[in-house]
């Protein structure tokens, strides 16, 4: 790749000049005639790339409108397209909103994409790594058929930003079901970051809708930053302690997990008001459960404690005990039976 990760393509001073080989433009051949296509499969460049990018393209404008129908952007927004590829969802994207900054790591792709839309004002072309981008100073929202082996640090890329109010992303449907609770169990992932955003599958789209066509069928999950967590900021790091607490896998069930750090009778009546049995494993546990346990628990931590130690008049009371107080030097006292 002659272009550094990230580089503004949409205009065509922007473009390197293409390379061509010492015989010329024509690829060189081999004694069968045959053009050179390397020793994968009789594959050509462009296989062997969109299997090492993991690129599975849209096929149909109808699979495309399916997709977009989950996709709400505001008219006068800005949106991010990871993995923008043929450019299928970029143009529909930049009929839907103010300003549409497209990601493509394939040169090749990035250079046909330009030509198809360079009268487009509102959209910008950026060959390069999206994981590598900056998030734009002002609130954006995140959408694209993301590249399936690359959909845990794009998912992480979009949680990490503050300024994304929400990212609607094509992924394989597994991942997304573990991500949404589609097996009947929630993952941590999920579970930690769920006071600030929430996590929806919305559809699904079968695999023979890409080409190449993949081995799995692909999902359309979204993520929604919360306007108003459903923790403070202040304690999210508390509730992000419990939640590693909880997964942690000592003990099998939640409230024996829980009990290694919290004690026991707070952690029953927080699983009780939570309406979590107390034989329940922790995957089984809802994201909106992990959020009452927490509140009740730190609010019962947070209670004032009450008084052990009273004054009483020719000494103090300790426990059952009364001692005198006897006076030393610097103002210390020490408690005499």
């Amino acid at each position: 790749m002659n272009s550094a990760p990230g580089q503004d393509r949409s205009s065509p001073a922007a473009r390197p000049p293409r390379r061509r080989g010492a015989a010329g433009s024509r690829p060189e051949t081999s004694r069968s005639g045959r053009s050179a296509r390397g020793t994968g499969g009789g594959r050509s460049d462009a296989d062997r790339r969109r299997r090492e990018l993991s690129q599975n393209y849209l096929r149909s404008p109808e699979a495309a409108r399916q997709f977009l129908k989950a996709v709400h952007l505001d008219a006068d927004g800005l949106c991010i397209e990871v993995g923008a590829g043929e450019g299928i969802l970029t143009t529909r994207l930049a009929a839907m909103t103010g300003e549409v900054i497209a990601y493509e790591i394939d040169r090749a792709l990035a250079d046909r994409l330009i030509a198809r839309i360079g009268d487009r004002p509102n959209v910008r072309v950026r060959m390069g790594d999206f994981l590598t981008a900056r998030q734009p100073s002002r609130p954006f929202q995140v959408v694209g058929n993301a590249p399936f082996s690359l959909t845990s640090p794009i998912i992480d890329w979009c949680l990490h930003a503050s300024r994304m109010t929400a990212a609607t992303l094509i992924t394989q449907l597994e991942y997304a079901r573990k991500r949404t609770g589609g097996y009947g169990r929630w993952s941590q992932l999920t579970v930690s970051t769920w006071p600030q955003v929430r996590w929806e599958l919305l559809g699904t789209i079968a695999r023979t809708e890409f080409r190449p066509v993949p081995r799995v069928d692909a999902a359309i999950l979204r993520l929604e930053r919360r306007p108003e967590p459903l923790i403070g900021r202040a304690r999210q790091a508390a509730y992000r302690r419990l939640v590693q607490a909880g997964f942690s896998g000592v003990g099998g069930s939640v409230q024996a997990s829980l009990r290694r750090t919290y004690p026991a009778e707070k952690v029953a009546a927080a699983c009780s008001a939570a309406g979590v049995d107390r034989r329940a494993v922790v995957g089984y546990v809802s994201p909106d459960q992990w959020v009452r346990i927490f509140l009740e628990l730190d609010a019962a931590s947070r209670a004032p404690a009450r008084a052990r130690v009273k004054d009483l008049p020719g000494g103090v009371a300790v426990g059952h005990r009364k001692v005198r107080v006897r006076w030393y030097r610097y103002g210390r006292n020490c408690p005499r039976a």
